[in-house]
């Protein structure tokens, strides 16, 4: 599958993502600036918070408890398409995905 990230300075870097893969991964595995992953994916950090683009946010699902708590010490503004990017997994479905990847 495809996906998009998009940069607060206007550039793009788009990707091809394996099935299964979280975007976490994914980003850190193309080089996507400001997503780190500390923790690796165990929801012990927000270093991975990504905004989801409006047209996929119903796509990605809601966000879980654990994430919720963690988006509120985000470094960069929390939003209501705010997500962890480790939360998301690459599925058909979100072939196309966007997301935007906020300044820290």
């Amino acid at each position: 599958m495809k996906v998009t990230w998009r940069l607060a300075d206007g550039r793009e870097i788009t990707g091809e993502v394996a099935n299964g893969l979280n975007m976490m991964e994914a980003a850190v595995a193309n080089n996507v600036p400001h997503v780190i992953g500390e923790c690796g994916g165990n929801l012990s950090c927000a270093t991975c918070h990504v905004y989801v683009d409006d047209a996929w946010r119903e796509k990605t699902g809601e966000v879980g408890e654990f994430e919720d708590d963690m988006l509120d010490v985000a470094e960069a503004e929390r939003l209501p398409q705010s997500r962890l990017s480790c939360q998301i997994t690459a599925s058909p479905e979100l072939d196309g995905l966007v997301l935007i990847v906020p300044e820290p």
